[in-house]
């Protein structure tokens, strides 16, 4: 079993009114099935409304499911008792990360997680100082969090969590708020975490770039897995990406446009590198 695992998964919004009787009920994730192996990096893409953060909130236990089953690493998110070792296995980044810090002190927040669980002192300090310098912020470990830009904040964010010593960590849109140059601190740091310390990451975005070098890319459209492969398979599927309203990374479609006009180019280029080494060779063989 992988690290992360559903089988049919399914959860429904339920509105009540003031009496408590059912109003209308939304299926949000419609029988879903994952597999996720230990160190893996997996992007989950879809439009807003398609299930992703509903599905990231699963496997947090922060919902429960309504029908089906999630197991993480072996432990059934449904029982009770396995809530916690639960939420210790799979660590949860948000989109804002002023939801997630709320200490004064840099230092003293990425250790909150850690004195939460019962780790003693000392040993909370050297996580605290292995996880800033795995994310590339141990010079700012006596800084306060409202002085350091987006992309920072949710690097301590990460940090914070990987203080915890997650086998697996879930970022729910981490970039959304940020300007390009914090979503280039974050992938970095994310990437790194995945290739260094083999920690499993789940990326959950709407930005086609940020996928591109993942293991795995999952498409979600109401509430149902639609597509998934390699980022060279899904995204050498221009025509049906756009069929889900999902942009694709304008090297992809500018390689496309090439070859539609005639130009030998490969279907899914996926960096401007690869197209580039593709034209001159298309270029050298006319």
């Amino acid at each position: 079993m992988g690290i992360i695992k559903a089988k049919q998964l399914v959860h429904e919004y339920i509105r009540r009114d003031e009496d408590g009787n059912v109003e209308s009920t939304s299926t949000a994730l419609d029988h879903v099935d994952l597999d996720v192996q230990p160190g893996e990096f997996i992007a989950i893409l879809g439009h807003n409304g398609s299930g992703k953060s509903t599905l990231a909130k699963h496997i947090n236990a922060l919902l429960a499911p309504t029908e089906g089953s999630l197991w993480v690493d072996g432990m059934d998110v449904s029982e009770e008792e396995n809530v916690l070792p639960v939420r210790q296995t799979a660590g949860m980044v948000f989109q804002n990360p002023d939801n997630q810090i709320i200490a004064s002190v840099v230092e003293e927040d990425v250790g909150f997680g850690p004195e939460n669980i019962g780790i003693p002192t000392d040993e909370i300090w050297q996580r605290v100082e292995e996880s800033l310098k795995a994310v590339g912020m141990l010079k700012y470990r006596h800084h306060s969090p409202n002085k350091l830009s987006g992309g920072q904040k949710q690097r301590v964010a990460i940090a914070g969590v990987m203080a915890m010593q997650p086998k697996c960590i879930v970022l729910d849109e981490p970039t959304a708020m940020l300007d390009p140059n914090g979503r280039k601190e974050v992938l970095r740091a994310a990437r790194e975490l995945n290739e260094k310390k083999g920690v499993t990451i789940i990326l959950i975005t709407h930005y086609m770039e940020e996928v591109v070098d993942a293991d795995k890319v999952i498409v979600m459209d109401q509430g149902k897995v639609v597509m998934q492969g390699t980022p060279r398979e899904i995204f050498s599927q221009v025509g049906k990406l756009k069929e889900y309203r999902l942009d694709v990374p304008q090297v992809t479609i500018l390689a496309d446009l090439l070859r539609q006009s005639g130009l030998n180019i490969p279907i899914g280029v996926l960096h401007r590198e690869e197209l580039v080494e593709a034209i001159l060779k298309a270029a050298q063989i006319e």
